[in-house]
């Protein structure tokens, strides 16, 4: 079964009417045919980000690497949990956050940041 695609205002006004209490979401999601985590995912993006954290990106986020440091510091002291440190930093997902900790944990020196483009190579002679 295909799952479909929502516009961003399609998914505002799902998340209006569970606002509203007209609906909740276990009925929401069985209604329009989506997950409750989607549900939860869109409620946490629209807090983030506004109208536009509710809009299909055709773009990665890029994050500083002090911004990244600081979370994965934030994370590895204790004081706050994944969540948290996804809002306070707008970090897109858990699994990116995730994978900083990795990298992080397994002294890897790549929690720099990227322009998402490529590096040109040079002639090494």
């Amino acid at each position: 079964m295909e799952q479909k695609k929502f516009t961003a205002l399609e998914k505002l006004t799902i998340l209006q009417e569970i606002e509203r209490g007209e609906i909740g979401l276990k009925t929401a999601a069985r209604k329009y045919g989506i997950s409750k985590n989607s549900l939860v995912k869109w409620r946490q993006r629209y807090q983030l980000y506004g109208y536009e954290g509710l809009e299909v990106r055709s773009y990665n986020r890029t994050y500083s690497a002090e911004l990244k440091l600081h979370a994965v510091k934030d994370y590895l002291e204790g004081g706050l949990s994944q969540n948290q440190i996804i809002c306070k930093y707008k970090i897109a997902s858990s699994t990116q956050l995730a994978n900083w900790i990795r990298k992080y944990n397994g002294h890897s020196n790549s929690l720099t940041a990227h322009s998402g483009g490529t590096k040109a190579m040079t002639k090494g002679r």
